[in-house]
């Protein structure tokens, strides 16, 4: 119990920057990274992941980003969150040149280590809900980012909110132990974010491959 009140303690303190619940309050960043989050069965995204990309979208139009970097899962073809994210933005009028996508961010630490190290983001708006984002900032600094965050609890979430505000206790620890240990991160070619975003895209899916984060049949 010491322990894991001791790096939830530790994790609260060191991700204790600046974090806007509003776009257009929010300080100009190059970057803004999007969290990667649950994608239905049907390939529509978790309530969560929308109001993630929601706000993301608003920093854009608020003129405070330059870039978009969605990171998450996508493991497989049939699960595909990054992308899922890209064409949402591009559907709420962000332009998809600007839309970097990270196909191997299986978790908070691997996103923040690419796109330091990989995509050679150099300061950033971290998009998450605000049960997240202590812990996506303390990763974000260990990496070597300079970030601020930007809430995304544009709704209530219910029984998933509350399991993912338990979730979160174990999940600090965690991350202190892989900040400690270095746990492997998943690495690739530098994709610069100042270059040209199609090049992180991937190549395309299979032909008769369900929609993004759609399973198949």
């Amino acid at each position: 119990m010491l322990v894991v009140a001791g790096t939830n303690a530790y994790v609260l303190i060191k991700g204790d920057a600046v974090v806007y619940s509003d776009a257009e309050t929010a300080e100009p960043a190059q970057t803004a990274i999007v969290l990667g989050a649950l994608v239905e069965p049907d390939g529509t995204m978790s309530r969560m992941l929308a109001d993630r990309v929601d706000q993301a979208a608003n920093l854009w139009k608020a003129g405070k980003v330059e870039r978009i970097l969605v990171s998450g899962d996508h493991g497989e073809w049939r699960y595909d969150e990054p992308t899922t994210m890209r064409l949402a933005l591009a559907d709420r009028g962000v332009p998809e040149e600007i839309v970097f996508t990270d196909h191997a961010g299986f978790n908070t630490r691997a996103t923040m280590v690419r796109a330091q190290k990989v995509f050679g983001v150099d300061d950033a708006i971290v998009v998450t809900q605000g049960f997240h984002m202590r812990r996506a900032l303390y990763l974000a600094d260990a990496a070597g980012l300079d970030a601020e965050g930007l809430t995304s609890d544009l709704h209530t979430y219910g029984g998933e909110g509350i399991k993912s505000n338990v979730r979160e206790v174990a999940s600090r620890v965690k991350a202190v132990g892989e900040v400690i240990l270095g746990s492997d991160v998943i690495g690739g070619p530098e994709i610069s974010i100042q270059g040209t975003a199609s090049a992180s895209w991937g190549p395309s899916p299979p032909r008769g491959t369900p929609p993004a984060g759609a399973p198949e049949s």
